[in-house]
């Protein structure tokens, strides 16, 4: 068993495997739509006619059976275009048809895996959560694993009539029917013909939305989960579970299986949530950093046409971290989402023989005796026969052998408890769910332990589990695992967007989907501690729909501009946000985009940066795509007479790119322009506050804004200057409007930075 794979963030990797991939190969079509001929009643009869021109006739017996069989899906909201499974003679045939724009060959993608909201200040006495705002009558699309809907999480206890808008619906398949569905759970659907396209010879048992895996019960029910009492994990986290919005309506679409998950089945769920209505999605998974180009991910250009429809997108920024430039759903137009910890730990403790404890972090979720154990030192654990000498002692192994390694041999052995001695200052978090008592400590606590052996005849311990510790401190901190910035494809925008509880959330979970181990028996939970930009994701989309609910007529990039200039970038010591992975020193934007997600605070921000589907055009357009590529997600000719990088975002990012040949007297400038909108009262005034940026100057033109009326726009200039040779590789500050009567504080991070992808 590789121990790394069950690595906390719940990192679900879907394996791809070249030889499993027969010919023909799927391929997602780009298509333009007013290519079509006026002898075609649809899109769908065009492309079908299209199919049936271009197959290989040795295929099927019939053509029309053969198109059947090739043809997955014809997608019309999301993009115009379809998926197929064909040969490569037959997509060259394709490419010279009329209309044909591009194609993106099927490819799997990855799924990037409660206290959280009184952690994040939501109760129903005051903050985001005073009626009448629960987030009712928004309804959040999920794209995941299924739903589980049974789960209290998933009661229409409180709910208000489902939209009149709603043209959702719940579908039958296997152990789901729509008497499941309800005012809370709205909508139901499964996608899977892209996976079968990809292995034909499958079955697969559970074909319908119910939720075998847990996943899709765990992210659904974080954004808009109805409060579910007596929540726990084996006694850890004992409490009341509520989503963010538990008012707003959830629809689930089904799209990841135990076999894979597949970007045609994506953009299908995609394109019908566009169709069905929702305000907001939230999406937990993407495709690889390799393979993360705007232009050739059609969840990206999928997104595109949510957003130009009003559609709200989270989604996370991977598990891919702490390196730069690993971060994936990075388009400009998505709220792309960090991970990060509450104020919360799920500890066990180890009380050596004269009294001194050593506190660690635990789910171990079995009954283990109090009494006191030996204690015997086995160096590297690397016999599992000398292990099993000594199985009945509590074994303690330093750091010499891979601690996976150490783990797999002592549960070989079946030692009965361990103790786990390693430099590694994160790693803890990887075992929490050993399948036999165990403590991961680091060396100082490891030190102890040794010396306490080496000076008594006779060491002996006992352990503790289920201990629960609420406020602890500092919280949050960006976790390791989390991806950083910039997103390789659009390093002008500045990502993540926002950090969100993402590490050890507690959520409501499908009950027949194992969840931990105690010794070789499986365990099985309604609710589950996962870690991972899965569950940060979530969270974000709840409190979207809070920001929706107050304001239904703000467009998506003004809800985004709400949450991240309300954001805090400070933890509950009230000092900058740590990174675990940087021996805790401060994060940068690069790490946790504009700070900690703050719902109380977003839903009266007094400014939002605005963005219309034009400006990301001109976006679009100055980083020199073709008319033919912008078509794609404009599904619109555009000729790209106004072009800029600087987008009107709530952030601000500027490589000092050295030359090489770059002497300390050479100097680097660059300009921002953004607009502001008023949406406080009239008569309102805002000053200028930067802060200090290490070697570098920061102006701002004009620095005192004044509005007269709501709504009303002011724009401004911000300018950098400094040396190409920067004292280091990043360099951050802030720009803060604050009004003049102290209520409002608009904030949005600075980066200058000298790092670059190769």
């Amino acid at each position: 068993m590789n121990f790394l794979h069950t690595l906390s963030s719940v990192l679900f990797i879907v394996s791809f495997h070249p030889f499993t991939r027969a010919k023909p190969d799927t391929y997602i079509i780009h298509m333009d739509p007013s290519a079509m001929p006026k002898a075609f009643s649809s899109h769908h009869s065009w492309y079908f006619s299209m199919l049936s021109s271009i197959s290989d006739t040795s295929e099927a017996a019939s053509a029309s059976s053969t198109v059947t069989s090739k043809h997955l899906y014809t997608y019309t909201h999301s993009i115009n275009g379809f998926s197929a499974t064909l040969t490569l003679s037959e997509l060259e045939s394709l490419k010279k048809s009329f209309g044909y724009l591009s194609f993106t060959r099927d490819r799997p993608l990855t799924v990037h895996t409660t206290h959280t909201s009184q952690f994040l200040g939501l109760n129903s006495v005051s903050g985001a959560w005073t009626a009448p705002n629960y987030g009712e009558d928004v309804i959040i699309g999920i794209v995941d694993s299924g739903i589980w809907p049974e789960s209290e999480s998933y009661s229409d206890e409180g709910m208000a009539q489902v939209p009149t808008r709603w043209k959702g619906k719940c579908e039958s398949g296997t152990n789901f029917n729509s008497s499941f569905c309800n005012k809370k759970l709205i909508g139901a659907r499964f996608y899977n013909k892209g996976l079968l396209s990809s292995h034909p010879k499958l079955t697969i048992p559970m074909n319908s939305p119910r939720d075998i895996n847990g996943h899709g019960t765990h992210t659904s029910s974080i954004a808009a989960g109805n409060s579910a009492k007596g929540a726990s994990y084996f006694g850890y986290a004992s409490g009341t579970a509520n989503g963010m919005a538990p008012r707003a309506h959830i629809a689930m679409y089904k799209v990841v299986w135990r076999y894979g998950t597949y970007t045609s089945d994506v953009l299908a769920a995609i394109d019908q949530a566009i169709q069905d209505g929702v305000d907001i999605l939230s999406l937990s998974l993407g495709l690889s950093v390799d393979n993360n180009v705007l232009d050739d991910d059609p969840i990206a250009v999928a997104t595109f046409a949510a957003m130009e429809k009003g559609i709200f997108i989270a989604a996370s920024a991977g598990n891919d971290g702490p390196l730069y430039w690993s971060l994936v759903n990075g388009a400009p137009w998505m709220l792309t989402v960090a991970a990060g910890s509450i104020d919360r730990e799920f500890d066990g403790i180890l009380t050596l023989g004269n009294g001194v404890q050593i506190t660690f972090e635990s789910l171990y979720p079995g009954n283990f005796s109090r009494n006191q154990m030996p204690l015997v030192v086995m160096d590297e654990c690397a016999s599992v026969e000398e292990l099993r000498q000594v199985r009945n002692n509590i074994i303690v192994c330093k750091d010499h052998l891979r601690i996976s390694d150490q783990v797999e041999n002592a549960e070989s052995a079946m030692v009965s408890a361990a103790v786990f001695i390693s430099n590694y200052s994160y790693l803890s978090e990887l075992y929490t769910r050993s399948s036999f008592p165990a403590a991961f400590i680091g060396l100082d606590d490891g030190q102890t332990v040794i010396d306490y052996i080496k000076q008594n005849s006779d060491p002996r311990g006992r352990f503790q589990f289920r201990k629960t510790s609420i406020g602890t401190k500092p919280a949050p901190k960006v976790d390791a695992y989390s991806s950083r910035g910039p997103f390789l494809s659009c390093p002008n925008v500045l990502k993540p967007d926002i950090l969100a509880p993402g590490s050890l959330v507690l959520a409501s979970w499908s009950p027949v989907s194992e969840v931990t181990k105690v010794g070789s028996h499986p365990l099985f939970s309604k609710f589950n501690i996962l870690s991972g930009t899965s569950m940060a994701a979530p969270h974000a989309a709840g409190v979207a729909a809070l920001v929706k609910k107050a304001h239904p007529d703000w467009s998506p990039a003004a809800i985004r501009s709400a949450i991240m200039t309300t954001a805090n970038p400070f933890d509950n010591n009230l000092s900058p946000i740590k990174d675990v992975s940087n021996c805790n020193q401060p994060a940068s934007p690069l790490d946790i985009g504009a700070g900690h997600i703050n719902p109380i605070k977003a839903l009266d921000p007094g400014l939002v940066y605005d963005a219309t589907p034009q400006d990301y055009m001109k976006l679009l357009c100055a980083m020199n795509y073709t008319s033919k590529k912008i078509r794609m997600f404009t599904k619109l000719s555009h000729d790209c007479m106004n072009r800029s990088l600087d987008l009107n975002y709530p952030t601000f990012i500027a490589f000092f790119n050295d030359d090489g040949l770059s002497t300390s007297a050479d100097k680097f400038e660059q300009e921002f322009q953004r607009t502001v909108t008023n949406v406080g009262k009239g008569g309102m005034a805002y000053t200028a506050k930067v802060t200090v940026m290490d070697g570098i100057k920061v102006m701002v033109e004009p620095p005192k804004l004044v509005f007269k009326q709501k709504y009303e726009k002011q724009s401004y200039k911000l300018r950098l200057e400094g040396p190409k040779l920067l004292k280091k590789d990043v360099i951050f500050g802030a720009l803060s409007w604050r009004d003049d009567a102290g209520k409002y504080m608009v904030t949005s991070p600075i980066m200058a930075t000298t790092i670059t992808s190769q």
